[in-house]
């Protein structure tokens, strides 16, 4: 049996993607989702995974979640905290409502779900948690105040967490994405999404499968000497 992977808002973009190439490669996929319970099932039944529904950012959801999963796969091997949302704004249009709705999701999910998955981890002295922050998160983006200081939390929590928990035997990693085709940047107009293109260096935008291909060796083998590392996915549009 392979092992438990827990992916947090993977009903669809780079949740999905990355589900679907875990569970191709044997692994158990527990699909979280808060909205889309018809997309989340359906990707489940596909892959023969297990879709719950819990909003990362309340703690008793996360709970029952983390009891369902263990409940039918077992202990969680591998999570990946993918879960969150993006706004874009002037700073002086940020509202306190959504400066804490950023962190609730962004940074308190992660905080939520590495805390309720980590004693299972402990127990078998392994495991790996990956983050998703953003090449945002590292160095900061006009109009996405809340969001990029909400990503670069991610990476001082990955950092901080990677050294806390190597002793048992546990990797935190971090990725973090550049303009990725998904959902999520949709509400782009096409002129910003060719300027972005052409400030990509490979000279494309990236797709899920660049992020899940990631993810995926982070959580292999081969990447057990690698903790508290930031690895970008963007095309080279930061270095």
């Amino acid at each position: 049996m392979g092992r438990t992977v827990l992916i947090t808002g993977a009903s669809r973009g780079i949740g999905e993607a990355m589900a679907r190439l875990f569970a191709k490669n044997g692994d158990n996929v527990v699909i979280n989702y808060l909205h889309s319970k018809e997309r989340a099932e359906s990707l489940a039944e596909e892959i023969g995974g297990m879709a719950i529904c819990a909003d990362v950012s309340q703690r008793n959801e996360v709970d029952a979640m983390l009891r369902q999963a263990r409940r039918r796969f077992g202990g969680i091997d591998v999570l990946i905290n993918n879960a969150g949302v993006a706004e874009q704004a002037l700073f002086s249009d940020i509202s306190e409502e959504m400066w804490d709705r950023m962190f609730a999701v962004d940074v308190k999910g992660v905080f939520n779900c590495t805390q309720a998955a980590l004693p299972d981890m402990i127990h078998k002295k392994s495991g790996r948690i990956i983050n998703i922050s953003s090449m945002w998160g590292e160095v900061g983006a006009s109009c996405e105040v809340h969001y990029s200081a909400a990503k670069a939390a991610v990476i001082g929590m990955t950092k901080a967490l990677a050294k806390e928990l190597a002793p048992s035997g546990i990797c935190v990693n971090c990725i973090a994405p550049g303009v990725i085709s998904t959902e999520m940047n949709s509400g782009f107009d096409s002129e910003t999404m060719q300027f972005l293109t052409e400030e990509t260096p490979l000279g494309r935008l990236g797709e899920t499968a660049d992020v899940a291909n990631a993810a995926y060796f982070l959580a292999s083998d081969g990447a057990g000497f690698i903790t508290g590392q930031v690895l970008g996915v963007n095309g080279g549009f930061v270095i």
